[in-house]
This record gives C-alpha cells, sequence and structure tokens, in this order.
C-alpha cells in the first residue's frame, strides 16, 4: 500500500457517468489529488460479457496502479457487478471501493429499510446485483428495481428537469406508487443528476434518496482517515479518456459544474 498521503485516489468508469462520484469524492475531500479514467472508446459497458468487463477493468486498474495511486474507486454499476473482485485481487493492498457496496451500506443504515427499491440500466438491474449485495446483509429486505435505460441519454443531453425528464422518469418511477418503499438506491452513476427532481415525481418526502456517488466519497474519507492517508495539501483533478477528449471535456465540465484542462488521451 502506498504510504504517500500525496498519492492520487483514482476513479474510473466506462464513460462519463462515474464524474458524478469524482463530484462527490471532490466535494467531500477537496485536498485530494483525483485521477479520472473513463473508457469512451469502449463505452458502454451494460452490453459486453462479463469477460470482456473484467478484461477491461483489469487493464485499468493496471493503468491506476502504474499511476502510484493510494485507493482505486469503482465509479461503475456495471464493473461493480462484475469485476470487483478481479480488481480488489488485482490491486492488492491498495484499498478498492466500489458503488454498489456503498450504496447498499448506506441504505440499509436508514431508520427503515424493510423495502428499498433500485433503479439502473438494463444490465445493471438484470445482473440482480444490489438484491444480492442487500440480501447478503439482510436477506428479509424486499427489494423492487426498476429499469430506466432512456435517463442516460437525458442526463448527458443535459435534460434533467424540462417536460420531457419529467414524464420519462413518471413513467418509470409508477412501478413504486404502491409499493411503499423506504428508500430509493440510484444504481447508476448518471442518476444523481436526476436526485432534486426524483423526490417530487415519487410524489413521496418519505423515501430516503441513496446517491451511491456520495455514499462511496464518504466511505473513500473514512477509509483514508482510518489509514492516515487523508491529504492536506493537494486538490489537483486529472482525467484520461480512451477516446473523444473534446466531447467527454464538456461533458464533465457540464457534471462538475467547474472548468476542465486536463484531458489526456491514453491507449490500454
Amino acid at each position: 500500500m502506498s504510504s504517500n498521503k500525496q498519492a492520487s485516489i483514482g476513479i474510473f468508469d466506462s464513460g462519463i457517468g462515474g464524474l458524478t462520484v469524482a463530484k462527490a469524492v471532490i466535494d467531500a475531500l477537496p485536498n485530494e489529488n483525483i485521477i479520472y479514467f473513463g473508457d469512451t472508446a469502449r463505452v458502454p459497458y451494460g452490453i459486453k460479457s462479463e469477460e470482456t468487463i473484467r478484461e477491461y477493468a483489469l487493464e485499468i486498474t493496471d493503468f491506476l496502479l502504474s499511476k502510484g495511486v493510494k485507493m482505486i474507486l469503482i465509479a461503475c454499476n456495471t464493473v461493480s457487478a462484475s469485476a470487483k473482485n478481479d480488481a480488489l485481487e488485482k490491486a492488492g493492498n491498495i484499498p478498492v471501493l466500489d458503488v454498489i457496496t456503498s450504496g447498499t451500506k448506506t441504505a440499509l443504515a436508514h431508520k427503515s429499510n424493510s423495502h428499498i427499491g433500485v433503479i439502473g440500466t438494463l444490465a445493471t438491474v438484470n445482473s440482480k446485483a444490489y438484491e444480492k449485495s442487500i440480501h447478503a446483509i439482510t436477506p428479509e429486505t424486499k427489494v423492487t428495481q426498476q429499469a430506466c435505460p432512456l435517463l442516460v441519454p437525458l442526463a448527458e443531453e443535459g435534460w434533467i428537469d424540462n417536460d420531457i425528464a419529467t414524464k420519462t422518469l413518471g413513467n418509470y418511477l409508477s412501478v413504486f406508487e404502491h409499493v411503499d418503499i423506504d428508500s430509493l438506491i440510484l444504481g447508476c452513476t448518471h442518476y444523481p443528476l436526476f436526485k432534486d427532481v426524483i423526490p417530487g415525481v415519487l410524489n413521496s418526502g418519505s423515501v430516503e434518496i441513496i446517491d451511491s456517488a456520495e455514499s462511496i466519497a464518504e466511505t473513500a474519507k473514512n477509509t483514508l482517515k482510518e489509514l492516515g492517508l487523508l491529504n492536506e495539501n493537494g486538490g489537483s483533478f486529472s482525467c484520461f479518456v480512451t477516446d473523444r477528449p473534446q466531447r467527454f471535456q464538456q461533458l464533465a465540465e457540464r457534471f462538475l459544474g467547474r472548468k476542465v484542462s486536463d484531458v489526456v488521451i491514453t491507449h490500454l
């Protein structure tokens, strides 16, 4: 494990969705140096086989390790579902955190967790990764899932709270109208962009919205504190992508709400 407090936190995703995780980490840990890797040449991962996803995840993990990172965050639900253990093994003694485990723990820490809702991509919902993660801790908790594939293109278009977005959300979230969920996990890293809109669409102020980006950022903060690796005088942010750096930069600035100047194209 790197004992260098100035070493970077590595964050990776299949594309740009993981920037919501990066934003949460920047907010929670403003003094940390961050390296973000977006595999923009091979996105989306959700339609790939598990073997291919594992191969990609190991290549990216190798890349981040070559940069001397002190921690790796898997900011991709598909990788978290299919290749978390592979990345853990490859990283050795470098801590590896993932959005599914973090989101699950936050949902189960809620005062009432007898029924948890999950929204995600088709791949994440079909994998039942959240359901398995929840039931591994509390088998009696009921889980209702809903795939929301159109939310990703809406988020990338910047259509967050217009009529098209709210009607699309209403259609998807109608499955939760009569099932009385206690909390709703946003099981895709694009979905936190809709976090302020969802409660109004659900028409329920009592449902706790679980943002796995915030959850993993908080877990990262606590882990670094326990290891004595919190940085006190950093704050750099650099990005590596495998294709279309200009498009990535435009979307990154929208997701992060800040200028992004350091986007480097790299080939694994």
